[in-house]
């Protein structure tokens, strides 16, 4: 739980227990506040893939994969355009043209239904695989930022495109993301 506006309690919290009209943190966590005082009380992401991947971005390159998404974008790979919503513009950290996923139904990530992800190609290229970034967009390698790789094709691919074939300037739309999650 993160707070903010307040006179003593900015910052973030576990939260031990809630029910309606409490939330419960560590004893003697917080101060108390000045009668009156307004907060903002922020749940925390991360309970869920859907979650984590909330107002995300997704790249999509033509060559080689890399072994994993820790590694950097490969130099043998062209990033070919960046999957936003309705191929708006995104801008790292901010909500706006960020793409969400849907809930996981029977161990099946797919995109939120209603949206349309698609972006204006930046090269010309056959897309063959794609990167997903959390909200923040770190690229390069990194071992803590938050994304994931896979394959795109025409079918059966974790990624589905009606045309794999990427021109400068062109829009390309996704039609469908199906990411099967292992089981706990």
């Amino acid at each position: 739980l993160t707070i903010s506006g307040s006179t003593s309690n900015d910052g973030s919290y576990e939260v031990l227990a809630s029910a309606t009209g409490y939330v419960e943190v560590a004893a003697g966590s917080l101060s108390t506040e000045v009668a009156g005082d307004q907060v903002v009380l922020a749940g925390a992401t991360g309970g869920s893939i859907s979650d984590l991947f909330q107002n995300c971005v997704i790249d999509v390159y033509s060559g080689a994969q890399p072994t994993t998404a820790d590694a950097a974008e490969t130099t043998t790979s062209v990033k070919l355009f960046t999957v936003t919503l309705s191929s708006g513009a995104f801008s790292a950290g901010s909500p706006v043209n960020g793409i969400n996923f849907g809930e996981v139904s029977t161990g099946i990530l797919s995109k939120e239904s209603g949206e349309t992800w698609s972006g204006v190609g930046v090269a010309n290229g056959t897309a063959g695989w794609f990167r997903i970034y959390d909200n923040a967009y770190t690229t390069g390698a990194s071992s803590s930022a938050i994304r994931l790789d896979g394959t795109v094709a025409t079918s059966g691919a974790q990624f589905n495109m009606t045309n794999t074939t990427v021109s400068t300037g062109a829009t390309s739309t996704v039609d469908s993301v199906q990411l099967t999650l292992p089981a706990v």
